[in-house]
């Protein structure tokens, strides 16, 4: 599996395996979220994406039960997760909005619930989730960046940033953000032309894909572009998701897929994708079957 360098003491496996559903399979018990991980790890992926919100705020403790069985699992892996979503769910049911919260207080206050509910002393990644129109930025990154002298927080990244955003925060901080996540696949690639890719492509910042496969929708379709995807799969023995997923790799901006199945046979083929061939050619006929016409 191929190596990404985020930062001089961050390197991250090119495919991330994201726990967003894990807490929402009706198997959540230890031995099966570890078969997961292992599944993983077998593979060479090794980093593993969640968040506080996940899970209705419980899929980081059904992380951390495996993680507390095998303490050995946690030497394996690069743990990334987010903060900042306030929603009415689990334990801020009583909130009466949903709101985001970049504040002191509550960026501390959630490494902390992070850290006890996964059973870990250190956060490998540490994003903020999404923007925050009543951020004072001044606070928010002097905050992150104590979170990382705190040793608690190996770096600091974001999610779903658009450049301002990203450059606001960036400008109160002494640490570089090291990524920023942001939805990415062929059913949603105007990152390709808004300027979001092109922005952090100039940086050299590394990007993390998130629905790399349309929220499944990219298996189902029936259209043009699953014709395409059909050909490119059969002439190349694999499945629609591992093309829809060569497709982002494919890309010069070294773009992170972050993976999100809970079936086994699904995470045990995640790697099919970095055997695809993927030139020039066949990437311009894919980017046309989803844009439903030639580029201008």
């Amino acid at each position: 599996m191929e190596r990404v360098k985020l930062s001089d003491t961050l390197n991250f496996s090119r495919i991330v395996y994201g726990m967003w559903r894990l807490a929402d399979d009706k198997d959540t018990s230890v031995a099966y979220v570890q078969r997961k991980i292992n599944t993983c790890l077998d593979q060479g992926i090794t980093t593993f994406d969640q968040a506080d919100i996940y899970g209705d705020y419980g899929a980081e403790e059904v992380l951390g039960a495996a993680l507390r069985h095998n303490p050995a699992l946690r030497q394996k892996m690069q743990i990334v997760t987010k903060c900042d979503i306030v929603a009415p769910a689990g334990k801020y049911a009583d909130v009466p909005v949903k709101y985001y919260d970049t504040s002191r207080g509550h960026l501390n206050a959630s490494v902390e619930a992070s850290l006890q509910n996964m059973g870990i002393e250190h956060i490998d990644l540490l994003l903020i989730h999404r923007p925050d129109p009543f951020m004072d930025h001044h606070e928010t990154g002097a905050a992150l960046d104590d979170l990382v002298a705190s040793g608690k927080v190996g770096a600091v990244g974001v999610s779903n940033f658009k450049p301002w955003d990203w450059n606001l925060l960036q400008s109160a901080m002494k640490n570089r953000l090291v990524t920023n996540q942001i939805e990415f696949s062929l059913s949603a690639h105007d990152a390709l032309t808004n300027g979001d890719l092109s922005f952090h492509q100039l940086n050299g910042d590394r990007v993390m894909a998130w629905s790399p496969l349309g929220g499944g929708g990219l298996m189902a379709g029936k259209d043009s572009l699953g014709s395409v995807m059909d050909q490119v799969a059969v002439e190349q023995n694999v499945d629609r998701g591992a093309v829809a997923v060569a497709w982002i790799l494919a890309h010069p901006a070294k773009l992170m897929p972050v993976m999100g199945t809970n079936n086994i046979s699904r995470i045990a083929s995640l790697s099919d994708a970095l055997r695809v061939k993927m030139d020039r050619v066949t990437w311009y006929q894919l980017y046309s079957a989803a844009l439903g016409r030639e580029v201008a």
